[in-house]
């Protein structure tokens, strides 16, 4: 059974989304159409118009159907099989030893060279000694249990492909390193100093982060950088943290533009106040999420990314210094970037909440940026979205 801690993170999540919505000042007019949606839109079967939910959360024999998850992936990470072709790798224990973990543990599973799925045998909370540097086809599925990795460095994708994160809840992440860290079968090394991510994403490919809880990790929670593409980060619940996700390394380092990100159906929830994104050079597709309130901004840039952003909810918070959405940093000012492509096409802008748009507004401009067809703005508002590590039961839907 799932523990209550769990139980009470996700009706957290509800209730605050719920009080967030009710305590914005939204307009009138506003709130009478997002009622009317509501009310039409709230009842129905398992079905949510979520096309990754809707593609195996409708199974109640999902534990036994597990690999069917790794079809589900939408966006620019939908070629990321994990471990898809591989065997089931069982977590048996929480220790952990950075050059000699034994069978059984999570980090004996993420270094193999074979693709494999791996699960969970009961919850547990995973203390990592040192970051866990993962190995190319790896599924991390932490479904039917309270799985929890925190309060230490937490996961490394560097130069690897083929990876799924998957309802896991990742919080309290810490700097280690100057320390030998296995990273396969064959290879140790010493690591430098980590930076304290959720989850950071090195020179990779074909990575997908899907319905995790990300908080409170001692720099971003995800971040990824050096020339990383193919990714999707989606269904994901994200909560008390400055520094959300960056996306680039640096203004200098040009060859990110080649990068490509779909983020999609994403909670961006409370005490959140920044970076959600903030991206360099790349194509990023943030479609369909809700953001409730940010203490700075949401999403910002710097040197030139196309930013294409569709069917979000943003809700501003009631401070009329917080109400713009997005961010720029340019030396050159708006001169410079009024260039830059960013439009915010048919999202649903509540309690003051702004988007500055720049450059072109044409599709053409925004195909490398296009990744998934966006849905209304208004449906996501039909139900409180079920973002985050999900409790599954065994033999139910999920």
């Amino acid at each position: 059974m799932p523990s209550l801690y769990v139980f009470a993170l996700v009706m957290l999540h509800v209730v605050t989304q719920t009080s967030s919505a009710r305590s914005t000042m939204v307009p009138t007019t506003e709130m009478a159409e997002w009622n009317t949606t509501r009310r039409q839109l709230g009842t129905g079967s398992c079905r949510t118009g979520n096309p990754i939910d809707d593609c195996w959360r409708c199974d109640p024999d999902w534990e036994s159907n597990r690999k069917v998850l790794a079809d589900c992936a939408i966006g620019f990470g939908r070629n990321a099989v994990g471990g898809r072709d591989g065997k089931i790798y069982v977590v048996t224990k929480s220790s952990d030893d950075p050059v000699n973990p034994p069978p059984g543990t999570l980090r004996y599973g993420v270094v193999q060279e074979e693709p494999l799925w791996i699960i969970f045998d009961h919850d547990m909370v995973i203390n990592l000694e040192q970051e866990l540097v993962m190995n190319s086809y790896k599924t991390i599925d932490g479904r039917g249990h309270n799985v929890q990795i925190s309060d230490g460095p937490c996961i490394t994708i560097q130069n690897v492909s083929n990876i799924i994160i998957h309802n896991i809840y990742i919080h309290d992440c810490v700097p280690a390193g100057n320390a030998l860290v296995r990273s396969s079968p064959q290879v140790v090394g010493m690591r430098g100093t980590s930076d304290g991510d959720g989850i950071s994403i090195f020179a990779s490919r074909d990575i997908w982060i899907d319905h995790c809880t990300l908080a409170s990790c001692r720099d971003g929670l995800i971040d990824a950088v050096i020339s990383s593409t193919g990714m999707t980060i989606s269904n994901n619940y994200m909560l008390h943290h400055n520094e959300v996700m960056l996306m680039g390394h640096s203004d200098d380092y040009v060859d990110d533009k080649n990068m490509q990100v779909t983020i999609a159906f994403n909670f961006f929830g409370e005490g959140l106040v920044q970076r959600m994104p903030r991206c360099r050079h790349g194509y990023f597709h943030i479609v369909n999420n809700v953001y409730s309130g940010w203490e700075m901004y949401a999403i910002g840039g710097s040197a030139n990314p196309t930013i294409n952003s569709q069917g979000n909810v943003f809700i501003a918070s009631n401070s009329e210094r917080t109400k713009e959405v997005t961010k720029r940093e340019s030396t050159a000012g708006n001169s410079e970037w009024k260039n830059w492509n960013w439009r915010s096409d048919r999202d649903l802008m509540l309690n003051g909440a702004f988007f500055t748009p720049s450059g072109e507004d044409s599709a053409s401009s925004y195909l490398k940026a296009s990744s998934m067809v966006a849905r209304p703005a208004s449906l996501l508002t039909a139900k409180e979205p079920s973002a985050g590590a999900l409790i599954c039961q065994i033999g139910e839907q999920c």
